[in-house]
């Protein structure tokens, strides 16, 4: 393995993530969790679309069994926390691209228990694992305030298809309310609250 990587580029929301990856073809992407627009979890949904190949490394603050587990099932290859610097990025950046998963050490107890936990039958059901990708992607959009236009023009899909989404999501999980919605997103930690 290389000492030497190259930054190839850099995003600053889900989008643009989305763009720079068709555009450069990396090996791996370091993907954020919390970013404006398209989040980490809808931008890699995408970006594995694009290439099922590419090696995505999570590099997030949040250490929520719900994200992880939403972010492996997504197709990632290693979940790494910020606190994480030098020789560690770089031991999970190598393990990552020689075929193999990386998880931060402080978190490998919860992966082990969520995993243990499906092995044992126990029922692991999220209402948020019924939405297609698209519909996730849409459900952010929509939590975060963006018009269905606005919607749309982010996804690059007609404002039409974005009502269907939206009357898709709201169909398969009973909410039918703007606010619903938005309630929804910030109980599954899709968007977060600042304050």
């Amino acid at each position: 393995m290389s000492d030497a990587y190259e930054v190839v580029g850099e995003a600053a929301d889900g989008v643009e993530a989305i763009q720079a990856v068709k555009k450069h073809k990396p090996d791996i992407v370091l993907m954020d969790i919390s970013m404006p627009k398209l989040g980490g979890l809808e931008a890699t949904l995408e970006i594995k679309k694009i290439n099922p190949a590419i090696k995505i490394l999570v590099l997030t603050q949040y250490e929520d069994t719900v994200y992880i587990r939403r972010f492996f099932k997504a197709g990632v290859s290693g979940y790494l926390l910020k606190k994480a610097v030098g020789v560690e990025l770089l031991t999970a950046i190598e393990t990552v691209m020689s075929g193999k998963t990386y998880v931060h050490p402080s978190i490998a107890s919860c992966v082990m228990d969520g995993y243990l936990g499906i092995q044992k039958g126990e029922p692991v059901e999220d209402t948020y694992d019924s939405l297609t990708d698209r519909e996730k992607q849409v459900l952010k959009l929509i939590a975060e305030g963006y018009t269905q236009k606005e919607a749309a023009d982010i996804l690059n899909i007609s404002a039409k298809t974005v009502v269907t989404h939206q009357t898709n999501i709201s169909v398969k999980l009973g909410i039918h309310t703007r606010a619903g919605l938005i309630k929804f997103a910030i109980q599954k930690g899709i968007i977060k609250l600042t304050g």
